[in-house]
């Protein structure tokens, strides 16, 4: 008898370890984002009967599609150790310029409707572009802090989008922008998803697959060792950051067409949205470290959480309390993960 039980218990040893070197494994690679949205999805669904419903999942798929585009530029500016504080207002400059330009030139060509559709979006991509080039030679030429920078961008920006609008919103735009970037659903998926699905796509070749995504999660993960081996650090620098506020000024591009109209208060809380979900889908804060699946997820549960509290009727001023807390508590696992690989590395 004594022998058979310390048989079955050297069973049940092997078993938890087992367990724990797994639970270690999707913690390494996913950071706390497969505990908590396992969490969510149990605990809105037991709170909420219509939250697992088939119409309310797809819903949020496709509500999450615009943070998903804007939280993948901003895993980019975190994987250089960067920051873009900057998106929100990035989004509502290109926002105007898109409707500006659009209504502009169907009131010179009333029936120009996709030259003046084709304007807008040329438009508002290079303004990002723009943007994320000045964001970039402050950063990169000048050192200037990436937090420093981007805040005041975001308040040059707030500014911009305002003088340029007046304050209100801008009308004119084409309703057939709204039905192809909107409101469309070819196959049954709407379009949104789509493009969000291509971007998703190109990110992940160009990070996986290509030399210039190398050269990225080199920059954050050591930028003297980086130089030392004869990457222009500066020239990558800029382009990680104009590639962000590219990447942003298309998902406000998104928007615009949600919408219908040119908004400079579009995107205001995708700031504070977008580092929750870069963050809690363990992309580091410290740099080189993330993978732009886990931030497709991230966005995902950012937009379930407001979901689910939504459909709860919990108060906006206790959801952003409720995704403060778990931006604290992304930083600080994502802290002690970085700790626990640096013990695997040495190992």
């Amino acid at each position: 008898m004594a022998e058979r039980t310390v048989v079955k218990r050297g069973g049940l040893d092997e078993a938890w370890d087992g367990l724990v070197g797994f639970c270690r494994k999707v913690f390494l690679v996913g950071g706390i984002l497969p505990l908590v949205l396992l969490i969510a999805l149990a605990g809105f669904g037991w709170a909420e009967p219509r939250f697992l419903t088939y119409d309310n999942m797809f819903n949020v798929a496709r509500a999450s599609t615009y943070l998903v585009i804007v939280s993948m530029g901003q895993m980019l500016t975190l994987l250089v150790r960067g920051i873009d504080m900057s998106i929100g207002s990035t989004e509502a400059v290109v926002s105007v310029v898109v409707a500006s330009v659009a209504a502009a030139v169907l009131a010179a060509y009333p029936g120009a409707i996709w030259p003046a559709i084709a304007g807008g979006i040329v438009a508002g991509l290079l303004s990002g572009a723009a943007i994320g080039l000045v964001n970039g030679i402050g950063v990169g030429v000048f050192n200037v802090n990436p937090f420093i920078m981007t805040v005041g961008m975001l308040s040059i920006l707030s500014g911009v989008a305002l003088t340029l609008s007046g304050g209100m919103p801008i009308y004119g735009l084409p309703k057939e922008f709204g039905e192809v970037f909107a409101y469309a659903a070819p196959w049954g998926i709407p379009s949104a998803v789509l493009f969000a699905g291509g971007l998703f796509a190109l990110m992940y070749y160009v990070l996986n697959w290509t030399p210039l995504g190398r050269r990225i999660y080199a920059l954050g993960g050591n930028l003297v060792a980086s130089r030392l081996a004869g990457i222009n650090t500066t020239f990558y620098m800029i382009l990680t950051y104009v590639m962000c506020s590219t990447i942003v000024a298309f998902g406000g591009i998104m928007l615009t067409a949600r919408v219908g109209t040119g908004e400079a208060t579009l995107g205001s809380t995708h700031v504070l949205e977008s580092i929750t979900a870069v963050v809690i889908a363990g992309v580091s804060f410290f740099g080189g470290i993330g993978r732009v699946g886990n931030v497709v997820l991230g966005a995902f549960f950012v937009t379930l959480m407001t979901n689910g509290m939504n459909l709860m009727r919990v108060s906006s001023y206790k959801q952003l309390m409720v995704l403060g807390a778990l931006l604290i508590l992304a930083v600080v696992i994502d802290q002690a993960r970085i700790r626990m690989l640096q013990q695997v590395r040495a190992e």
